[in-house]
């Protein structure tokens, strides 16, 4: 999967592997830490929720891993500075469980681990969530856009046209976002559902875009992910 490992500055389309438990398993994920230890290049990971699709077991275990392994810990703010590779670990966390993120954020503290956490339905959070995805950027996390209502890409352009779109889902959400002092400068797809014109429209707004690879039926794919 040499599709989820950042080799420096050049590729504005990255991509993620899940560990979330119904799509990947320890072992799997530390030989990707591995991987990234030997080779000298930034493992993508990314998971949901804390404690319920991604056991907090699991996540203890790639962050004690990665702090075993000497690996940096990365945020996609650090890609879009254009960061130069080195042996790490860029672990984010999409949608909107921001209970659940806060739960961990005493476990990442232990190991130092930075992450970056794509954030949908932003308009829905209460001020007491907000508060908390506030206190987490001031734990160095990095938040980043997911759109306004976690609708798949190419599936919403084909209705409503590629500007709707960008207008509908991603503009406000970035916009809402920056109003609230994120920089923002990095958008993951819901699903990491995408095309190439949707990369260009969106490429004008942010630095990077993210996809996924994931696992299905026992083989692992790029679904959409570009190598």
């Amino acid at each position: 999967m040499s599709e989820v490992y950042y080799r420096g500055p050049g590729r504005r389309v990255l991509c993620g592997v899940s560990i979330d438990d119904a799509r990947n398993d320890v072992p799997s994920i530390l030989s990707g830490l591995d991987r990234a230890r030997d080779e000298g290049v930034v493992v993508q990971l990314y998971g949901h929720i804390p404690g319920v699709s991604v056991s907090v077991a699991t996540i203890e275990a790639i962050v004690a891993g990665a702090r075993e392994r000497g690996l940096a810990s990365f945020t996609y703010e650090d890609f879009a500075d254009g960061a130069p590779a080195e042996a790490g670990l860029a672990l984010g966390f999409d949608d909107a469980a921001i209970d659940a993120w806060w739960s961990i954020a005493d476990l990442l503290d232990a190991y130092g681990a930075k992450v970056t956490f794509f954030v949908t339905r932003y308009h829905l959070f209460t001020a007491e969530q907000r508060g908390k995805l506030r206190a987490l950027a001031d734990r160095g996390h990095a938040i980043a856009g997911h759109s306004v209502s976690h609708v798949r890409a190419p599936d919403y352009a084909e209705d409503h046209g590629l500007a709707g779109y960008y207008d509908d889902e991603v503009r406000p959400n970035l916009e809402q976002l920056r109003a609230d002092g994120y920089p923002t400068r990095t958008f993951a797809y819901p699903f990491g559902a995408r095309t190439g014109e949707i990369d260009r429209l969106l490429l004008t707004d942010v630095a990077l875009v993210r996809a996924v690879s994931f696992r299905r039926d026992g083989l692992f794919v790029s679904d959409p992910c570009p190598e």
